[in-house]
């Protein structure tokens, strides 16, 4: 039985006896047709969410279609579902499907709603402040309007939450498996994160200025960036920890209180990032690890794509 499926206000998929006018969708921007690419094998989703998806969608005066997604596959279905021209595209899915969608559609194409179905869900919550994906399907149906996403790129690869560069991107595999129960596996990549850990420095340049030794860089877009009102370029912490006690002290501070003030810590917005490296760079793009070339630009887009979302965006996880 194929998982794609149309429906309109005047077939809904509920019985006859019980209809009932459709519910009210946002007045911010006209939605008349919807897209729905679904990925049941991600972390948060399950095997029912094509099924839930249309029952919810059902409720809506709107055209929509559900489309469930095959990894072989894939950029095929995506390129269909945007050929369709959609008011707009939602995605549920992991975070590195919703990052490809996103980079693909552009500042010019159809508004895109990443949901939360992956594990680490960075975009979607900080879009929608919920790991609920049916929540946040309703809330971006009922009160979403446009929301000019920005965020960086690097080889082609884009993020638009936070991206961490150096060893301490080391440790994201082990604090996933960590979050999710694995805890042999957990063990296993703190044990290689350990051995490489400190083992030597990048050097950062921003915005054609001086080059500079630090132990790590994040890079944080001005979405969920506390300190940054204004998209005027991603947010560039330099973390120099001396040696393992102070990174711990560090990600301690980072947690529970404004860890900007952390001695070993200095922030600039900065639109254009080079980062040099005697070997290949480890990363993490929205929550994505990574190895990136030893001589790697990154660069600003203030322009990302643009989210159907409530107004303002929730940015559940800013810091």
């Amino acid at each position: 039985m194929p998982a794609d499926r149309q429906a309109t206000p005047d077939t809904p998929d509920v019985d006859a006896s019980v209809t009932q006018d459709p519910r009210v969708l946002t007045s911010y921007v006209p939605i008349r047709s919807v897209v729905v690419l679904v990925n049941p094998l991600s972390g948060s989703t399950g095997p029912a969410a094509v099924r839930e998806a249309e029952a919810i969608l059902t409720e809506y005066g709107c055209a929509f279609e559900v489309i469930e997604l095959i990894g072989a596959t894939l950029n095929d279905q995506v390129d269909a579902a945007l050929a369709q021209k959609p008011d707009v595209l939602f995605v549920l899915a992991g975070d590195g499907t919703a990052r490809a969608v996103a980079s693909k559609v552009g500042p010019d194409g159809p508004l895109i709603a990443p949901l939360p179905g992956g594990t680490m869900n960075m975009l979607p919550k900080a879009l929608y402040g919920t790991a609920d994906w049916k929540a946040a399907l309703r809330g971006a149906l009922e009160e979403g309007s446009a929301q000019c996403v920005s965020g960086g790129v690097v080889l082609g690869e884009s993020f638009y939450c936070a991206a961490i560069f150096g060893s301490p991107a080391l440790w994201a595999p082990a604090r996933e498996a960590m979050r999710t129960g694995k805890i042999s596996l957990a063990w296993t990549y703190a044990r290689r994160a350990l051995k490489r850990a400190f083992s030597g420095k990048i050097r950062v340049e921003l915005d054609g200025g001086r080059m500079r030794r630090t132990e790590a860089l994040a890079l944080i877009s001005p979405m969920i960036s506390k300190a940054m009102e204004e998209p005027v370029g991603l947010e560039a912490a330099a973390m120099n920890p001396n040696d393992a006690a102070e990174a711990f002290r560090l990600a301690a501070t980072a947690v529970f209180s404004d860890w900007r003030q952390d001695p070993s810590v200095a922030t600039q917005p900065a639109r254009r990032i080079r980062i040099r490296a005697r070997s290949r760079i480890p990363a993490v793009l929205d929550g994505e690890p990574m190895l990136l070339p030893p001589d790697t630009t990154i660069r600003f887009i203030p322009k990302a794509f643009r989210a159907l979302a409530p107004r303002p965006p929730a940015a559940e996880d800013s810091v």
